[in-house]
Protein backbone atom coordinates (compact mmCIF):
# COMPACT_ATOMS: atom_id res chain seq x y z
CA UNK A 1 0.00 0.00 0.00
CA UNK A 2 1.32 3.44 -1.20
CA UNK A 3 2.19 5.57 2.36
CA UNK A 4 -0.96 7.77 1.34
CA UNK A 5 -3.60 5.47 1.61
CA UNK A 6 -2.11 3.83 4.69
CA UNK A 7 -2.27 7.06 6.64
CA UNK A 8 -5.71 7.86 4.99
CA UNK A 9 -6.71 4.58 6.47
CA UNK A 10 -4.94 4.92 9.82
CA UNK A 11 -6.76 8.47 10.36
CA UNK A 12 -10.08 7.12 8.56
CA UNK A 13 -12.05 7.02 12.46
CA UNK A 14 -10.18 9.98 13.96
CA UNK A 15 -9.50 10.38 17.65
CA UNK A 16 -10.85 12.32 20.44
CA UNK A 17 -8.75 14.75 23.04
CA UNK A 18 -8.96 11.66 25.53
CA UNK A 19 -7.45 9.58 23.13
CA UNK A 20 -4.63 11.74 22.07
CA UNK A 21 -3.92 12.60 25.44
CA UNK A 22 -3.65 9.13 26.33
CA UNK A 23 -0.71 8.89 23.56
CA UNK A 24 0.61 11.65 24.84
CA UNK A 25 0.59 10.02 28.69
CA UNK A 26 2.30 6.81 26.68
CA UNK A 27 4.75 8.85 25.08
CA UNK A 28 6.20 10.29 28.42
CA UNK A 29 6.10 6.77 30.02
CA UNK A 30 7.74 5.18 27.21
CA UNK A 31 4.70 3.15 26.54
CA UNK A 32 3.97 1.75 22.82
CA UNK A 33 0.15 1.83 22.28
CA UNK A 34 -1.71 0.60 19.27
CA UNK A 35 -1.42 2.82 16.46
CA UNK A 36 -5.32 4.49 15.15
CA UNK A 37 -6.22 2.09 12.81
CA UNK A 38 -5.40 -0.65 14.86
CA UNK A 39 -7.59 0.96 17.39
CA UNK A 40 -10.00 0.84 14.74
CA UNK A 41 -9.87 -2.42 13.88
CA UNK A 42 -10.39 -3.75 18.02
CA UNK A 43 -13.27 -1.28 17.99
CA UNK A 44 -14.49 -3.43 15.38
CA UNK A 45 -13.57 -6.53 16.13
CA UNK A 46 -15.36 -6.48 19.82
CA UNK A 47 -19.21 -5.06 18.21
CA UNK A 48 -18.77 -7.63 15.73
CA UNK A 49 -18.52 -10.50 18.15
CA UNK A 50 -20.97 -8.38 20.37
CA UNK A 51 -17.97 -8.35 23.34
CA UNK A 52 -19.65 -8.61 27.13
CA UNK A 53 -16.35 -9.71 28.59
CA UNK A 54 -12.58 -8.90 27.15
CA UNK A 55 -9.38 -9.61 28.70
CA UNK A 56 -6.77 -7.20 28.12
CA UNK A 57 -3.24 -8.34 28.57
CA UNK A 58 -1.04 -5.12 28.79
CA UNK A 59 -3.04 -2.27 30.01
CA UNK A 60 -0.51 0.84 29.01
CA UNK A 61 -2.28 4.06 29.43
CA UNK A 62 -5.46 3.24 28.02
CA UNK A 63 -5.95 3.46 23.74
CA UNK A 64 -6.49 0.14 23.42
CA UNK A 65 -8.95 -1.12 26.53
CA UNK A 66 -10.74 2.32 25.23
CA UNK A 67 -11.12 1.26 21.54
CA UNK A 68 -12.00 -2.47 22.74
CA UNK A 69 -14.96 -0.25 25.69
CA UNK A 70 -16.01 1.06 22.02
CA UNK A 71 -16.99 -1.69 20.60
CA UNK A 72 -18.45 -3.68 23.52
CA UNK A 73 -21.55 -4.15 24.49
CA UNK A 74 -22.71 -1.08 26.99
CA UNK A 75 -23.22 -3.84 30.04
CA UNK A 76 -20.00 -5.28 28.72
CA UNK A 77 -16.38 -5.29 31.54
CA UNK A 78 -12.76 -5.33 30.06
CA UNK A 79 -10.49 -7.06 32.46
CA UNK A 80 -7.34 -5.11 31.85
CA UNK A 81 -3.92 -6.45 33.01
CA UNK A 82 -0.32 -5.06 33.24
CA UNK A 83 2.53 -5.18 35.76
CA UNK A 84 2.96 -1.74 35.84
CA UNK A 85 0.47 0.17 38.73
CA UNK A 86 1.32 3.26 37.35
CA UNK A 87 0.12 2.85 33.95
CA UNK A 88 -3.10 1.53 34.74
CA UNK A 89 -3.33 4.81 36.99
CA UNK A 90 -3.16 6.54 33.97
CA UNK A 91 -5.35 4.12 32.29
CA UNK A 92 -8.31 4.98 34.48
CA UNK A 93 -8.07 8.64 34.04
CA UNK A 94 -8.05 7.81 30.56
CA UNK A 95 -11.47 5.59 30.68
CA UNK A 96 -13.14 7.90 33.60
CA UNK A 97 -11.98 11.30 31.73
CA UNK A 98 -14.29 9.12 28.72
CA UNK A 99 -16.87 8.70 30.69
CA UNK A 100 -16.48 5.10 31.06
CA UNK A 101 -18.56 4.40 34.29
CA UNK A 102 -15.74 2.55 36.37
CA UNK A 103 -17.97 -0.83 36.52
CA UNK A 104 -17.30 -1.48 32.79
CA UNK A 105 -13.76 -2.08 33.53
CA UNK A 106 -11.80 -4.34 36.13
CA UNK A 107 -7.47 -3.15 36.73
CA UNK A 108 -5.67 -5.73 37.84
CA UNK A 109 -1.78 -4.97 38.34
CA UNK A 110 0.48 -7.79 38.32
CA UNK A 111 2.10 -10.53 36.32
CA UNK A 112 0.11 -11.56 33.02
CA UNK A 113 0.57 -14.90 33.24
CA UNK A 114 -0.25 -15.25 36.88
CA UNK A 115 -3.58 -13.30 36.43
CA UNK A 116 -4.79 -14.95 33.50
CA UNK A 117 -4.50 -18.59 34.69
CA UNK A 118 -7.08 -17.58 37.65
CA UNK A 119 -9.58 -16.50 34.65
CA UNK A 120 -12.55 -18.72 34.14
CA UNK A 121 -12.42 -21.23 31.13
CA UNK A 122 -14.83 -20.29 28.03
CA UNK A 123 -16.30 -16.94 29.43
CA UNK A 124 -14.81 -14.46 27.52
CA UNK A 125 -15.76 -13.43 23.98
CA UNK A 126 -12.50 -11.40 23.01
CA UNK A 127 -8.84 -11.62 24.16
CA UNK A 128 -5.91 -9.01 23.58
CA UNK A 129 -2.78 -9.21 23.58
CA UNK A 130 0.21 -6.18 23.65
CA UNK A 131 2.67 -7.25 26.32
CA UNK A 132 5.48 -8.74 26.50
CA UNK A 133 6.56 -10.28 23.18
CA UNK A 134 8.29 -13.43 24.41
CA UNK A 135 5.50 -14.55 26.16
CA UNK A 136 3.03 -14.51 23.07
CA UNK A 137 2.95 -18.37 22.78
CA UNK A 138 1.86 -18.46 26.49
CA UNK A 139 -0.53 -15.75 26.16
CA UNK A 140 -2.17 -17.62 23.10
CA UNK A 141 -2.21 -21.14 24.81
CA UNK A 142 -4.29 -18.87 27.84
CA UNK A 143 -6.21 -17.10 25.47
CA UNK A 144 -7.49 -19.87 23.58
CA UNK A 145 -8.73 -21.52 27.41
CA UNK A 146 -10.55 -18.19 28.01
CA UNK A 147 -12.80 -17.75 24.82
CA UNK A 148 -15.61 -19.05 23.87
CA UNK A 149 -16.65 -20.74 20.62
CA UNK A 150 -16.53 -17.85 17.80
CA UNK A 151 -14.42 -15.59 20.22
CA UNK A 152 -11.78 -13.86 18.93
CA UNK A 153 -8.13 -13.52 20.38
CA UNK A 154 -5.67 -10.34 18.54
CA UNK A 155 -2.42 -9.43 18.96
CA UNK A 156 -0.55 -6.11 18.99
CA UNK A 157 2.49 -5.27 16.76
CA UNK A 158 2.77 -8.65 14.93
CA UNK A 159 4.67 -6.22 11.70
CA UNK A 160 7.32 -5.33 13.80
CA UNK A 161 8.05 -1.86 12.07
CA UNK A 162 9.40 -4.67 9.20
CA UNK A 163 11.04 -6.97 11.16
CA UNK A 164 8.87 -9.74 11.12
CA UNK A 165 9.40 -10.14 7.30
CA UNK A 166 13.01 -10.07 7.45
CA UNK A 167 14.92 -13.20 7.91
CA UNK A 168 17.25 -11.32 8.83
CA UNK A 169 15.72 -9.55 12.03
CA UNK A 170 16.26 -12.74 14.53
CA UNK A 171 16.22 -11.51 17.54
CA UNK A 172 14.05 -13.09 20.51
CA UNK A 173 11.32 -10.63 20.36
CA UNK A 174 10.65 -10.82 16.78
CA UNK A 175 11.30 -14.56 16.32
CA UNK A 176 8.61 -14.83 19.09
CA UNK A 177 6.00 -13.00 17.03
CA UNK A 178 7.14 -15.26 14.16
CA UNK A 179 6.05 -18.47 16.76
CA UNK A 180 2.59 -16.93 17.36
CA UNK A 181 1.62 -16.23 13.63
CA UNK A 182 2.73 -19.31 12.89
CA UNK A 183 0.86 -21.18 15.65
CA UNK A 184 -1.91 -19.38 14.87
CA UNK A 185 -2.15 -20.22 10.94
CA UNK A 186 -1.30 -23.55 11.56
CA UNK A 187 -3.99 -24.23 13.92
CA UNK A 188 -7.59 -26.14 12.29
CA UNK A 189 -9.34 -24.49 15.20
CA UNK A 190 -8.69 -20.68 14.40
CA UNK A 191 -9.73 -18.61 11.50
CA UNK A 192 -7.21 -15.88 11.03
CA UNK A 193 -5.91 -13.14 9.16
CA UNK A 194 -2.87 -10.71 9.57
CA UNK A 195 -4.32 -7.07 9.29
CA UNK A 196 -1.94 -4.47 7.83
CA UNK A 197 -3.31 -1.74 10.18
CA UNK A 198 -1.04 0.38 12.40
CA UNK A 199 2.01 -2.19 12.91
CA UNK A 200 0.07 -4.67 12.10
CA UNK A 201 -2.54 -6.85 13.88
CA UNK A 202 -3.05 -10.45 14.08
CA UNK A 203 -6.64 -11.53 14.19
CA UNK A 204 -8.03 -15.15 15.10
CA UNK A 205 -11.39 -16.54 15.56
CA UNK A 206 -12.07 -19.42 17.50
CA UNK A 207 -14.67 -22.14 15.95
CA UNK A 208 -17.19 -23.48 17.06
CA UNK A 209 -17.13 -27.64 17.21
Amino acid sequence: MDPTSWAYAEDYTGENEVVTGARASAEYSGVSPIGPGAASALSLLAAAVGAKAVVEIGTGTGVSGLALLRGMRTDGTLTTVDIDAENQRLARKTFLDAGVPSNRFRLIAGSALDVVTRLTDGHYDLVFCDADKRENTAYLHEALRLLRPGGVVAFASTLAHGRVADPAHRDPDTTAVRDVIRAIRDDDDLVSALLPVSDGLLAAAKRFP
